[in-house]
């Protein structure tokens, strides 16, 4: 199960309900912070998620909107010593930008008590650990550079009790032991192998994360097979134009992928001003027949393999 809380919602500016783009993804020990907008650290503090642990930030491209919130939440970070180095994530001209925003402005001269890791993405596999993989693809928006993530928990067995009962293996260790990969000697002399016992593999839970786009027929295979898939619906259909002169989406471009491409869920963010919530749900709705939701600052899904979000909405 991967969990993700909304810290910032709107479009290009805040408003009086939404701050600007920044999600947190957290699974096991991992804390990702996808997109830093400014007054994030401050979301952070409202949403009650603090900032331990934070130290893996995903940029999904470097327009001020998605990174300006980095200088204050470095800021703190330094002041409270709540991490031991922080990773920053992005496209080369993200980073670029976000390098002479750090140490021109933030730092400036000075000696940084966290060090800073930065790391250049590019398509594929980013980290991946025994239990998942977070994994980048490209996006087309302007200026270029952008990314969308992939976080996907790896594909595991699952455990049949029924024919663990029927071949006499206790409860405790020995189970555990199987489910592991390891074949176990019964007190009566036969061993038992995890094929024995478990199901055939199954695939995890995968969230998907596009950010900003102006085009969405190159990310159905990107994103195909969505438990959840979080993009931008930041503009109505009534105003593709506008939206395409600005390299942006609609709500109901954004269901089509979600369509196409197979995903269970669709969570909508980077919601204009200018829009009624009702009216962007309403639109999305009428393409894709799954789950929609128009995410808020400080909900709260947990996302599960094919089921819908679990939302816990902070606040109405």
């Amino acid at each position: 199960m991967f969990e993700i809380v909304f810290l910032g919602t709107s479009a290009s500016a805040p408003s009086v309900h939404r701050g600007l783009p920044a999600q947190l993804v957290m699974y096991r020990e991992y804390r990702f912070l996808v997109d830093c907008g400014e007054g994030t650290q401050r979301q952070i503090l409202k949403s009650g998620m603090g900032f331990r642990r934070l130290d893996k930030i995903l940029i999904t491209h470097g327009h001020l909107d998605h990174i300006l919130g980095l200088g204050g939440l470095l800021a703190t970070q330094m002041r409270w010593d709540t991490v031991e180095k922080m990773e920053i994530w992005g496209g080369k001209r993200a980073l670029d930008r976000i390098y002479d925003l750090l140490y021109g402005v933030v730092i400036r001269g000075a000696r940084s008590p966290v060090p800073l890791e930065f790391y250049d993405v590019t398509p594929g596999v980013l980290m991946e650990d025994k239990h998942f993989t977070l994994s980048a693809f490209r996006v087309s928006h302007r200026g270029g550079d952008s990314y969308g993530y992939i976080f996907e928990e790896k594909p595991h067995r699952r455990f049949l009790v029924e024919k663990a009962e029927a071949l006499g293996v206790p409860a405790g260790p020995e189970r555990r032991r199987l489910v592991q990969g390891e074949s176990i000697t019964l007190a009566d002399g036969r061993v038992v192998h995890p094929d024995d016992v478990l199901g055939p593999p199954e695939r995890g839970t995968r969230l998907v994360i596009v950010g900003d786009t102006g085009r969405i027929d190159d990310l159905i295979e990107s994103v195909r097979d969505a438990d959840a898939l979080v993009i931008e619906a930041t503009y109505l259909q009534k105003d593709e134009e506008i939206a395409r002169a600005f390299d942006h989406i609609t709500a109901a471009q954004a269901a089509s992928l979600a369509v196409e491409s197979g995903a269970q869920a669709l969570i909508l963010t980077h919601i204009s001003r200018r829009y009624r919530e009702r009216d962007i749900l309403a639109e999305a709705q009428g393409v894709f027949p799954g789950p929609v939701f128009v995410a808020r600052d400080f909900d709260h899904y947990n996302i599960r393999r094919d089921r819908p979000p679990e939302l816990i909405r902070a606040e109405e």
